[in-house]
């Protein structure tokens, strides 16, 4: 009886020159950047979590996180979505960024809509 045949047995293996077995373009096999997601910053004893913002201010970074046009905002913060927009020259309302600047450390107004779900 005979073994089956793998595809990978109908192709030469073949190796460019100057490249070490094992390496891709420069990097090592399997020793990938790991990927970094921004994470909400987990409130401690010492201090109270902010206040919640107004539900107005809350709809307006929900239509912001929903237009896009601005781009795609899975694993970045709204304002670095904001930036990336107007360095791109999309013009993102200025209503948003002043938001954005004015409650820095509030973890629902920083995040966009789907920053707990996985990439």
């Amino acid at each position: 009886m005979e073994q089956p045949r793998l595809i990978t047995d109908s192709f030469p293996l073949r190796r460019r020159p100057g490249r070490a077995p094992g390496r891709i373009k420069g990097r090592l096999k399997g020793r990938g950047y790991p990927r970094v997601r921004p994470r909400a910053p987990q409130p401690t004893e010492d201090t109270p979590p902010p206040p919640p913002p107004d539900q107005e201010l809350l709809e307006m970074l929900r239509r912001f996180d929903l237009a896009w046009e601005y781009g795609p905002c899975t694993g970045i913060t709204r304002l670095q979505r904001w930036e990336r927009a107007q360095a791109l020259g999309l013009s993102p309302p200025d209503p948003v960024r002043d938001a954005l600047l004015e409650h820095r450390d509030n973890p629902d107004v920083i995040y966009s809509l789907w920053h707990e779900y996985e990439l």
